[in-house]
């Protein structure tokens, strides 16, 4: 059982909402939570074919019966958001915390039926911060290629099980619920090579020509992937808002273990001499900086920063007009090089850029006038 950072968060908004949705990614402890932050609710889970038929028979009045609730897997009964809607305006006592994992039927309903009454959180995989010790002295390697899925660490299930598992039945389901995808070979190639261009700009037209489909193809598969909080998108730092929507974002997936399965990585050796180490290591600190940002409630504010001179920093924050900038590197020793472009962009902002780090895989934690640097694992 692991304290979630977001419990602060959703018992916060408990005061103010009576009904909470939280959203994530199958197996990311959504269900756990509620019940540690919420003891006094009761439970249904509309993935049971015996739940959804006796709610089918009664609905408000299976509802009122129940009081306070946690509905799971509420996307699968589409017709519960409109009912909760008219519960919550006849009684302020009745409170509701709706999760799932299908993001784009989730977000439909919600914006449909309970918008304006509803605050939604995001719960992704354990963060650094919620690991505990012990989780956290195996190494940067037994790390990545373990990822982040509380059940898998807490059960010390082989990641090439876990992951197998994870990708053939609730990544596929997902997938099959939100779109029909005529040929799955197809996309099982397309999510592999997303995998191996985790940390780049992502290019629908390259991948469109490598697999034999349209970039309309790629670019509705990419939806469902984000759809189903397997991948997001970290876009381009401008000053001009409008570059940024339409400039080429960078593809991340949420786990490190499950990038190193799709490439068929099964163990340290191999992702110690892999080619793309330092890519999934960066994927991984990102995704950590992801998971603390909404474990606050808050929204993405983080970018990336390249330019014409191919001047690059891996991940720019932005809190109003300041800004924070961050360079990720999976070495152990700190070289100066490491620096270049954070002084570079230093130059070029000026005093809104108010922190500059480096992020690597060492031990040390030292600070100077200009730059400093972290272990990846005390990341804030």
């Amino acid at each position: 059982m692991y304290n979630r950072d977001l419990q602060t968060e959703l018992l916060r908004l408990s005061n103010y909402f009576q009904v909470l949705v939280l959203t994530g990614p199958r197996q990311s402890g959504k269900t756990t939570l509620c019940k540690m932050a919420f003891p006094d609710y009761s439970y249904i889970n509309l993935e049971d074919e015996i739940v959804r038929d006796e709610f089918a028979v009664r609905r408000k009045e299976f509802l009122i019966g129940k009081g306070c609730l946690i509905i799971d897997e509420a996307q699968n009964m589409p017709e519960i958001f409109s009912i909760i809607q008219v519960m919550v305006d006849e009684n302020p006592d009745l409170h509701y915390i709706i999760t799932g994992s299908n993001n784009f039927s989730l977000m439909q309903n919600i914006t449909q039926s309970l918008a304006g009454r509803a605050a939604l959180l995001t719960l992704l995989p354990l963060s650094f911060s919620e690991l505990t010790d012990n989780d956290k002295s195996i190494g940067t390697d037994n790390i990545m290629l373990r990822g982040f899925y509380p059940g898998v660490i807490a059960k010390e299930i082989p990641p090439q099980d876990a992951y197998r598992q994870y990708y053939n039945t609730y990544l596929q389901r997902d997938i099959m619920q939100i779109m029909n995808i005529k040929n799955m070979d197809e996309f099982r190639r397309f999510v592999v090579l997303c995998a191996a261009r985790v940390g780049t700009e992502f290019n629908a037209s390259g991948l469109s020509n490598e697999i034999g489909v349209s970039i309309h193809t790629i670019q509705s598969w990419i939806n469902v992937l984000e759809a189903s909080y397997i991948i997001f998108h970290l876009r381009p730092f401008y000053r001009n808002i409008g570059k940024r929507l339409t400039k080429k974002a960078k593809i991340y997936f949420y786990d490190s273990g499950l990038v190193c399965y799709l490439l068929g990585i099964r163990t340290t050796e191999q992702l110690n001499t892999h080619p793309l180490r330092g890519e999934i290591f960066e994927n991984m600190v990102v995704g950590d900086m992801i998971k603390n940002i909404y474990n606050k409630g808050t929204d993405n504010n983080l970018f990336f920063y390249r330019d014409k001179s191919q001047h690059e920093v891996d991940v720019i924050q932005e809190d109003g007009l300041q800004l924070k900038a961050y360079e990720i590197k999976s070495a152990q020793i700190i070289n100066t090089d490491f620096y270049k472009n954070l002084d570079y962009f230093r130059k070029l902002i000026g005093k809104d850029l108010i922190s500059s780090q480096i992020i690597y895989a060492g031990d040390e934690e030292l600070t100077s006038n200009e730059n400093g640097y972290i272990n990846y694992l005390n990341i804030k």
